[in-house]
């Protein structure tokens, strides 16, 4: 898949907010601080198409991307917010299950894994979830560049490890850094095979 044109459509607090469309989406989420920002801009290769932010957990809204003009890159925001209320994080909360469970044209879900750290419990939280509503996902492990290869090839066995304990089965997974733009044909890839 080649991407010739991706543009912002809207932002949307919650579900009944989202766009009326019929065209296919994935998303992506991930921790907050794990790179998404970075890696939408990559993978579309616009720089500032996604907004890269010092401060964790920018995105709080579910933000629309037309790619091609024919399907969506959802960018939800980050579970793990550094710095927002009990309140905010609740609502965020529901506005990503609610979008994940009932949104009748999303093809898939990337979910982004900082490849530096050791197992987090939110990730696996997360992906326990994910996995206990059927909805189909895959790993992007990021910030590739940071770690030499073998503790790289380490770090994800043992994630891998850690979530054969909370779901069934070996999920897909990429590689991906937004620096040496490592793994964005597997990932362009991978979205085709999605929405196909």
């Amino acid at each position: 898949m080649n991407i010739h044109s991706a543009v912002f459509e809207i932002s949307a607090p919650d579900l009944m907010s989202c766009p009326e469309t019929d065209r296919p989406e994935v998303a992506f989420i991930g921790r907050s601080n794990v790179g998404k920002s970075s890696l939408i801009n990559m993978l579309t290769s616009q720089k500032g198409l996604a907004k890269v932010s010092a401060t964790p957990g920018k995105t709080k809204l579910i933000n629309f991307f037309l790619i091609n003009g024919k399907w969506n890159l959802v960018d939800l925001p980050g579970y793990g917010y550094a710095k927002v209320s009990q309140r905010d994080r609740k609502e965020f909360s529901k506005a990503i299950a609610g979008y994940l469970e009932h949104r009748p044209n999303l093809r898939g879900v990337f979910v982004l894994i900082d490849s530096r750290l050791s197992p987090q419990a939110i990730d696996l939280e997360f992906l326990h979830w994910l996995a206990g509503r059927s909805v189909p996902f895959a790993l992007i492990f990021t910030k590739t560049d940071k770690l030499k290869p073998r503790a790289l090839e380490r770090n994800i066995t043992t994630f891998l490890e850690s979530l054969n304990a909370v779901c069934d089965g070996t999920p897909d997974y990429l590689v991906s850094s937004a620096v040496t733009r490592e793994g964005r044909p597997k990932i362009l890839t991978h979205i085709e095979s999605s929405l196909a």
